[in-house]
């Protein structure tokens, strides 16, 4: 064998390693939280940045990123007024998007083109999406530069308004500027998820105003590097139920308030869409069991969502008591105990256990109520 055999021997093997590494570092991780009825439950990041702002990474990073943690859409959002990278690259509004619109595309992960109007509060920073163009945001009064954005048919939130550099106490606070943007239909949408922070007043202003509740990562470092996406640690994201999987549907759906928000392990919105979530994620294997006398019987419960739904409730009737507290694994199948209270009970009987789930947010303070309904056939040891 010639040396020259031996290297390209080596070479190839080289190339067949790195390219086995590469097709498992592009392994896509799917996010479970089921559709719902009459629509698609679409995983989105409103709120993402690259070098051509603040951010730490090249355009085509962020599509990437996305597509392997499960991301149906992103929203490439570059700051319009802060540029510190401008000694370095061009300030060119529009380039960002176009740079991760292509491998976004080629990835089936839909891109949206948008900008972050970057100003002291008030009224704070502030994201249109869907815009036509970048560069006519570029303009000295905010004012101008949002209804600019409306003009193109721009979806505009509010971004993290809680956030300490601005509010250093980290009380979200709405100011006069804010009710005349929100009175012009300036405003349509606002985080209430920036990041790792929840902000629950403004919860509560997203109910009261009608506003789309919007859960961002705000992302500038490489993903990998803000979460530990090794071990299933997740950004922030807003939960779309849309029509269909397209811009068009993304946006109407935006626009409809249809969302909810996914943040750690907790879901939050309105009832309309945690409810059918809930149900959609929850089989009750064996709905009917036998207790015998004062025994113990076992539900079992699959989950098929990755959020653990964590129920509290109390759940004792004349002739069972059931589980007071149980968590619904995501991914997993779990046992609901099932107490009979008497050993002459006889017959069958259906009940409906109400739980709390704690983790499912409607209102800083309250929390979606669900029922698990079971039959229970009685033999007396009496």
């Amino acid at each position: 064998m010639t040396k020259r055999t031996v290297l390209f021997g080596v070479l190839l093997i080289a190339g067949i390693g790195a390219s086995s590494r590469a097709e498992v570092i592009r392994a896509r991780t799917s996010i479970q939280i089921p559709d719902i009825p009459g629509y698609v439950t679409l995983k989105c990041d409103f709120h993402t940045h690259t070098v051509f702002s603040d951010g730490a990474v090249w355009p085509s990073v962020r599509a990437e990123e996305a597509w392997r943690e499960g991301l149906d859409a992103i929203a490439i959002t570059d700051h319009i007024e802060y540029q510190p990278h401008k000694n370095d690259l061009p300030t060119n509004h529009s380039r960002s998007f176009e740079i991760a619109k292509e491998p976004g595309d080629a990835l089936g992960m839909i891109v949206i083109r948008g900008s972050e109007v970057t100003r002291k509060m008030p009224p704070g920073h502030i994201n249109a999406i869907f815009l036509q163009s970048n560069p006519p945001l570029d303009t000295p009064d905010w004012r101008d530069a949002l209804r600019i954005a409306a003009d193109q048919g721009a979806f505009i939130f509010w971004n993290h308004p809680g956030w300490t550099g601005q509010q250093p106490d980290g009380l979200a606070r709405w100011y006069p500027e804010h009710t005349e943007l929100f009175d012009k239909h300036l405003i349509h949408g606002i985080e209430v998820v920036n990041d790792q922070s929840y902000y629950p007043e403004v919860h509560r202003w997203a109910l009261e105003k009608n506003l789309t509740m919007m859960g961002n990562s705000d992302v500038h470092d490489p993903i990998g590097m803000v979460f530990d996406t090794d071990h299933q640690e997740r950004r922030a994201l807003t939960l779309v139920f849309a029509k269909e999987k397209s811009l068009d549907a993304i946006k109407e759906a935006l626009v409809a308030h249809r969302t909810a928000v996914l943040f750690e392990d907790m879901l939050i919105g309105r009832q309309e869409y945690l409810e059918p979530i809930f149900k959609a994620s929850i089989k009750v294997v064996n709905p009917s069991v036998t207790v015998k006398g004062k025994g113990l019987a076992l539900v079992q419960i699959t989950n098929t969502s990755d959020v653990d739904y964590q129920m509290v409730g109390n759940n004792r009737f004349d002739e069972i008591t059931g589980s007071s507290r149980l968590t619904l694994y995501g991914g997993k199948t779990v046992l609901m105990q099932i107490r009979g209270n008497s050993e002459t009970t006889t017959g069958k009987k259906s009940f409906e256990l109400k739980y709390t789930v704690k983790n499912l947010k409607l209102t800083p303070e309250d929390s979606l109520q669900v029922t698990i309904p079971v039959e229970v056939n009685f033999v007396p040891t009496k």
